[in-house]
Order: structure tokens, then sequence, then C-alpha cells
């Protein structure tokens, strides 16, 4: 196949409520959309990826408009360039160029949904998925008081999800836990995640988490303090599960094998792509250890290709693959909306679903074409 042309395209989308980790508030996602033409052997084609990059380096080192700039510059130019056998060469194309894995799975995904579509088959398929829909859990930010806290989880409860994930930070954690523990039960499946909010010298507070039978306390400590966890998992019951230290399935195999981690927490975005995180599935499998599809606040597109990750079997634990509805009132595509707590995976060619034509106009502050 041959890239004949990219289109960066930039959207901003509200959010139905702020959105608040320990490293900030987010109301409004400005979203970099990655559209390739291609054509080859089936015929011309084109492929949707969506980059999950934030408007600023807050929750990695990586931003939307650093995002547009490698792609622009440098990746976008390199893959143009190159033979390009199929969507599994992208990768290797990109190889010489550190890092910016966000920018790099938003080009590698819209090649592979192009390929996909051109030879009608689905991201499911492709990627190894066992299941047609997949339990869904749902991410609650850190609310201005325990009260309006309870009332989002029992909404979110209410709607049919099945696991809560609250976001925790120093001043906000055993206390929030308590609450929901003692409003909903022991029966509800219930984990938090503290964005490496914390240090070790935290351990003690973070014990205090223990009694409440939490599937997992995800990345407490700093990315690159891998051994920090070591020592924290001798120290809690409760399960580790690393997020931002994870950036490959070398990554995860040396966390594992040190010990630093439970259960790993797949980001597409995070990895550099869709094909690097089967890879991280498949080391996890291996070793025994849980994976379940962590989520950035992504449209349609972006959710589309996480419910097909999240449907390979070794993905024993809910995700935040949660509904359109959780987070945008109109979203891009058509919306995927709850069932019984579950999600269908798109069966369609590539994606399985495409933007809405007005609602991308309508939401489109700035497009760039690169012609190849």
């Amino acid at each position: 196949m041959k890239l004949t042309g990219v289109e960066l395209r930039r959207v901003a989308m509200p959010l139905v409520a702020p959105f608040r980790t320990s490293f900030g508030t987010e109301t409004m996602r400005d979203i970099l959309l990655v559209r390739v033409a291609t054509d080859g052997a089936n015929g011309a084609a084109e492929g949707w990826g969506e980059c999950v990059a934030m408007s600023g380096p807050l929750y990695s080192s990586e931003y939307a408009d650093a995002a547009a700039d490698v792609l622009r510059r440098f990746l976008v130019p390199a893959l143009a360039a190159a033979p390009l056998p199929g969507a599994h060469a992208v990768a290797g194309v990109l190889a010489p160029f550190k890092g910016h894995r966000m920018a790099k799975a938003a080009l590698e995904t819209a090649v592979l949904d192009a390929e996909l579509r051109a030879e009608g088959r689905s991201f499911g398929r492709e990627l190894g998925a066992v299941h047609d829909r997949v339990p869904c859990g749902v991410s609650v930010g850190i609310m201005s008081s325990v009260p309006e806290l309870l009332d989002a989880v029992g909404g979110y409860l209410a709607e049919g999800y099945v696991r809560i994930k609250l976001k925790i930070e120093p001043g906000w954690d055993v206390e929030p836990v308590r609450a929901v523990r003692e409003r909903y039960g022991d029966d509800v499946l219930l984990q938090v995640d503290a964005n490496t909010a914390y240090t070790l010298g935290d351990a003690r507070q973070l014990a205090r988490l223990d009694p409440f039978d939490l599937l997992l306390i995800e990345q407490p400590l700093d990315e690159e303090d891998v051994l920090g966890h070591v020592e924290l998992a001798r120290q809690l019951r409760t399960p580790i599960c690393l997020d931002e230290s994870i950036t490959s399935a070398r990554d995860a195999a040396a966390a594992i094998r040190l010990g630093a981690c439970q259960v790993v927490n797949v980001k597409p975005g995070r990895v550099g792509g869709y094909l690097e995180a089967r890879r991280i599935h498949d080391v996890c499998v291996a070793h025994g250890v849980p994976v379940w599809c962590g989520g950035m606040l992504e449209t349609g597109l972006g959710r589309a290709a996480n419910l097909a990750l999240a449907a390979l079997p070794g993905f024993t634990l809910p995700g935040d693959t949660s509904a359109s509805g959780r987070y945008y009132a109109v979203d891009l595509t058509e919306p995927f909306v709850l069932d019984d707590g579950h999600l269908p995976v798109p069966t369609g060619p590539g994606l399985g679903v495409v933007p809405v034509p007005e609602r991308l106009a309508e939401i489109t502050t700035a497009t760039e074409w690169l012609a190849c």
C-alpha cells in the first residue's frame, strides 16, 4: 500500500462535566485526528486515527501541538517515503524517531484502519478478539465533596456500569473510598487511580486502603519509579497496577519480572499503537497477569478501537470503555450506548465507525492536508 495524503484535523469537544484528576481538570478536549488516504492492491481507501495527547504535557510529556508538529515534519514524510507492505511495518519505519508514541499510534491506527477497510476486515478480527461485547467500567474524577461523589457513583451504577474507578490524590483517598464502600457495599467492583500523585513515603497512607478490598491501585508513584513500585508492592495487600510506567511490551515484561505490578493497564496511545498493545497483552497472558483497557476520554473513533482491543482473551478486568454519554453530549461518531453494562465490539470493516460528517464539520477548528 502507499500513502497518497494525510489530513491533520483539530476538533474541540466539550465534556458533559468537568473531569478532575491529580494533575488537573479538563472541561474541553482539543483533539488531533489523523486521516490517511491510501492506494494499494485492493484499491483506494482511507482510515482514521485519534491522537489521545492532551492539550498540555500533564498526563505525559506529549501534547497535541507537539504531536501535530512531529507528524508534519518527521513521521508522515518518513512513512510516505518508505515501502509499506502493511500497517505492521509502520512502527519499524517510525522507530528512528524517539518517543512521540501517541502521535505514532494515531498514524499507525489510521493506516491500519485504511488497510482493513480495503480488505473488508474488522479491527476486532485483526487483533484477535474473542468476545462480541465487553463489560464497561467508568472513571470518576475527584469531586468537591464526598456527597457529590456518592451521587455520581450512584448514577453510574444505576446506568449499569459494572466497575467503578475513583481518581485519588493526597487528601482525597481513604475517606472517599470508605464512603463509597459504606454506601454501595462490598459487591461493587472498585479500584482507584492515583496518576503518579504519591511517593514511597506515602506507603503507610496507601496501606489504609487495604481493608476496602479494591481490585487494584493504579500508578501510585512516578512513572519512572519502577523500583519504588516494587517496594510499595511489598507493603500493600492491594494489587498494584501500572499505567504510565508501561510504554512497551519490554517495559511490561521487566515490570512483571521485578514484581512492580500485579495488573497492567493497556492504553494503545501511550504504548505506540494497537499492535504494540496486543504484544503487551500477549506478554501479560504469558505471565498470568491480568490486563484491562484504559481510556483517554476518546471519541467514538478511539472508543471503537479500544473495544476491539478489550475483547482479547487476556482482558479479564472491566476497562474504562465507557459509553459515549459519559463524556460527550454528542459524540463524533454514532454513539455507543451501554446495554446491561456492556458495549458491542464493532464488526464492520476497519474501526467499524466513521465520523458523522455534520458533526465533524461542526466541531472542526483547523485542518491541514499533507500530500504524499
